[in-house]
Parts: C-alpha cells; sequence; structure tokens
C-alpha cells in the first residue's frame, strides 16, 4: 500500500511528461523515449491497483489520494495558483480523493494519450519534408511576434526639412509594407490549413508556420476531442488559433492603411522639397542678370524678342496643325488626375472601414458599412486604367482590399443570421406562449408549444458569441428553458 501511495503522489510530474513538443527532430526523439517511461511507470501503478483490489475490504475505496490541482499546477506553470482550465480534465477534477477503479480508468486513459502521440511522433520522423519544414519554422519569428516587430518600426518620425532622410524612410516604408503583405500570405497559409485540412500532420504544418521560433506541444484531447494546444503557457485550442489568425488580419489591414499614409506623406513632403529646389536656381538668375544689363544688350533682346515673336508667330501654325498630339497629351494628364484622385478616394474608403470595425462586436449595420466602403474603394481602383502612373500601387492595394472585404462580408452573413436567429426565436416564443394560454389542458397543443420553445431554445444557442445580439440571448435564454421545462 506504502508503494502504491507514493505513486500516486508523483502522478501529477508524471502526467504532466505526457505532452509532445512540435519543433526540432532530435527533440521528437527523446521525446518518445521519455513518453515510454511515463507510459511504463503508469502500468506498473495499474499492477499495484489491481493487487489492492483483490481485497475485497478495499475495493471501491478511495485511499488512493491525488493532489489538489493547485499543487499540479504549481508544478506545471510555477507563475500561476491554478491548472489552465483548458487542460484541467487531464488531471482529473478538484477532489481530494479518487477510488481506486476510477484512478485505473483515468491510467488507461493517459497511456492511451501515450501511444496518441508516439504515433504522431512516429509520423513526423518518417515524413522528411514535414521534418525540415518543421525545422524552418523553429528559426523564424512566430507571426505575432513578427507582427510586433513590423507594427514597433513603423512609429516613424519623418524629417520633413531634409530630402536624403526622407527618401532613406520612404524606401523603409516599403520594405515594411512588403512585409506586411507577406505576413498576411503566412497568416492566411495557416488559417486554412488548420481550416480545411483533414490530416493531422497537415494541421500541424498550419500550427507550426503560426507559432514559429515559440514553439508548440500537444497537451490534451478535451471531452469533445479537440485538440490541446500550448505555446509560451498558454493554452488554446486549434478554433482559438483560427480566431487569432482573424484578429491579426484586421490589425495587419489597420497596419497597412497607416503605412499607406505615413508613405503618402513622406512622398508629398519629397515632392515639395524637390519643387522648391528646382525654383531656386531660376530665381538666381533673375537676380543677376537684371542688375547687370547694358544697352548693347538691352538693344540685343530686344531683337532677340521681336525674332522670338517671329517664331511664335510660325509655331501656332505648327501647333494647330499638330492638334490631335497635344488632344492626345491633354487626355493622358487628364486621366493621370483622375487615377490619382481616385487611389486617394480608395485610400480613404479603406481607412474609414478599418476604423469602423475596430473593437468588436457591431450591429449589423456597422458591419454593412463597412463592407460597403471595401466595395467602393474596391471598384474605383479595380477602375484605374493600366497606363496610369499608378496602376501598379493600385494593383497591389486591391488584393488586400478584396482580402479585407471577403472578411468583412463574412461578417456579415454571421451577423444577419444571429439577428434572424434572435427574432425567429421571439417569434416562436410569442407562438408557443399563445398556445398555451389559449387551450392549456390539451396534450397536442401542449407538445406544440413544447416543439417551438425548443426550436427557440436551438436557434439562441446557434448565435455566436462574437455577435452583437449574442448578450441578449443569453438574457432570455434561461427564460426560455424554464419555460421548456415546465410543459
Amino acid at each position: 500500500m506504502a508503494n502504491l501511495e507514493v505513486l500516486v503522489s508523483e502522478l501529477p510530474i508524471l502526467i504532466q511528461s505526457l505532452k509532445l513538443t512540435i519543433g526540432d527532430s532530435n527533440q521528437i526523439t527523446e521525446q518518445i523515449i521519455l513518453i515510454n517511461n511515463a507510459q511504463e511507470q503508469l502500468r506498473n501503478l495499474k499492477k499495484l491497483i489491481a493487487q489492492e483490489l483483490k481485497f475485497d475490504h478495499i475495493k471501491n475505496s478511495a485511499i488512493a489520494t491525488l493532489p489538489r490541482i493547485a499543487t499540479v499546477a504549481s508544478l506545471f506553470i510555477p507563475n500561476v495558483g491554478l491548472v489552465d482550465p483548458a487542460i484541467a480534465e487531464k488531471f482529473g477534477n478538484s477532489e481530494t480523493k479518487i477510488s481506486l477503479t476510477d484512478l485505473q480508468t483515468k491510467i488507461d486513459s493517459w497511456i492511451e494519450w501515450g501511444y496518441f502521440l508516439q504515433a504522431i511522433a512516429a509520423d513526423i520522423l518518417s515524413d522528411d519534408q514535414l521534418v525540415n519544414q518543421l525545422n524552418y519554422d523553429i528559426n523564424h519569428l512566430s507571426l505575432t511576434a513578427n507582427f510586433q516587430v513590423i507594427a514597433e518600426s513603423l512609429k516613424i518620425n519623418l524629417d520633413f526639412g531634409n530630402s536624403n532622410i526622407l527618401e532613406r524612410k520612404i524606401q523603409k516604408i516599403s520594405n515594411y509594407q512588403n512585409e506586411l503583405l507577406q505576413l498576411q500570405q503566412k497568416l492566411n497559409y495557416s488559417f486554412n490549413t488548420i481550416k480545411t485540412s483533414h490530416s493531422l500532420l497537415n494541421i500541424l504544418l498550419g500550427v507550426s508556420a503560426f507559432y514559429g521560433k515559440s514553439g508548440f506541444a500537444l497537451e490534451w484531447l478535451d471531452d469533445d476531442h479537440e485538440l490541446i494546444i500550448s505555446s509560451d503557457g498558454k493554452f488554446q485550442e486549434l478554433t482559438d488559433i483560427l480566431n487569432d489568425c482573424d484578429f491579426f488580419q484586421e490589425q495587419i489591414a489597420a497596419l497597412i492603411i497607416q503605412a499607406d499614409t505615413l508613405r503618402e506623406q513622406a512622398e508629398q513632403a519629397l515632392k515639395k522639397i524637390e519643387q522648391e529646389s528646382s525654383k531656386k536656381p531660376i530665381i538666381s538668375q533673375q537676380v543677376e542678370i537684371v542688375p547687370k544689363f547694358s544697352t548693347p544688350k538691352i538693344v540685343r533682346s530686344a531683337l532677340i524678342v521681336a525674332s522670338s515673336l517671329l517664331i511664335l508667330s510660325f509655331g501656332g501654325w505648327k501647333i494647330k496643325e499638330q492638334s490631335p498630339l497635344l488632344q492626345q497629351i491633354s487626355l493622358s494628364l487628364t486621366q493621370e488626375g483622375s487615377a490619382f484622385a481616385k487611389l486617394k478616394s480608395a485610400q480613404k474608403l479603406g481607412m474609414e472601414a478599418a476604423y469602423l470595425v475596430q473593437k468588436p462586436p457591431h450591429p449589423l449595420n456597422v458591419w454593412q458599412q463597412a463592407e460597403n466602403k471595401w466595395h467602393q474603394a474596391i471598384n474605383l481602383l479595380d477602375s484605374i486604367p493600366n497606363e496610369t502612373s499608378v496602376s501598379d500601387q493600385a494593383k497591389k492595394k486591391l488584393v488586400y482590399y478584396q482580402i479585407n472585404y471577403n472578411a468583412i462580408n463574412q461578417r456579415v452573413l454571421i451577423e444577419k443570421k444571429a439577428v434572424a436567429n434572435l427574432e425567429s426565436a421571439q417569434k416562436l416564443a410569442i407562438e408557443a406562449n399563445l398556445l398555451v394560454q389559449n387551450s392549456p389542458h390539451l396534450l397536442l397543443i401542449r407538445q406544440q408549444a413544447k416543439d417551438k420553445w425548443e426550436q427557440a431554445i436551438n436557434l439562441l444557442e446557434a448565435i455566436p458569441e462574437s455577435t452583437s445580439v449574442s448578450i441578449q440571448a443569453k438574457e432570455i435564454l434561461p427564460i426560455y428553458k424554464t419555460n421548456y421545462a415546465a410543459l
């Protein structure tokens, strides 16, 4: 019995080792050995429990005491007093005692989890391409850290009086814009890989790209068979990572707009400096020439002016002859001005749309306003001719404006569905109440009312927490459940 109690007291450390850190292939090999050793100790513990259960007087007794969760947590997460709720089920409940038969069941689940981790580790090590990609990711910043670095770097103070410094800063901003677009693509890759892949190994590639140098570990499968992953002391389900991808896409879109604005300010300041510097030589020539005019020079100047008038008269005839060319030049200038104005308008609309949807949730009309602004911005960019000087810039913006529009479009659909669910649930509740009031004793009528309450409850429970009507749905859901139970 003493050996059994000692082994039980060591369970928290043992269970803690039942995880698989994904990253360097050499470390994965070492972890397979550790997992195997943990399973062996669990099997020994299971044998001791079987021996104890042979004696009738201790059968189903609660003599095997597991430490409280707080004790487990102090070993697993030293800075936190409690085990993270995401993996609390892995260690068991907070009861001070657990029966030997229940402990046997828990041991079976721990051993099975160990087999699962070993199988994944073996699959990873047998795939050279997968190993190479994991080794590559572990040497690069996580997408979150990468975003923070770029956001900090974009805190640039512009020196509007120095053209050389402005040129260097414009180049830096351009580089950061390219990095943001690359980061956006990586986020899309992680999101799509995790969401659409049916293979766990492919999903792990998407997770690896997201966490990068931070690394991650497979911790547990919860009651709903949702994989729990940890990184930097934070525990998340796969759906949480998808939500993070969504959040950072919105943040990147706002940062791209900020970078565009910053670059435009720098370019305008540089253009102003160049215009001012080009005027200076002309002014100095006029100042120097006028005081030095002598009478002979004035006579010669008069002759030159007269000759110029003759040339101008002849030139007038030539200009009329070439009027189609001038018309074409004039048309090009008009087109260029129009394209530039469209680009500016599109950027303004994009900035307004991004600001509108900050700090969600928002009512449906706010999402629709943002959707409309992105749509208008896209139409403006799409209408900019290829032959204009801002065409390339417009095409680049069009790519991520379309991404932002699609994301907002999805939020509009989700919000619409949530609003429709709430309205339908409220309508069903009214109908159910009327049925019972009119015919309270008829069994068929009561059954119809019960069905309506059940439909209403299902509609309310399907409303996502990220929507603006979620709070309202949560408030009335207990009332609906009470009425349903009453029937």
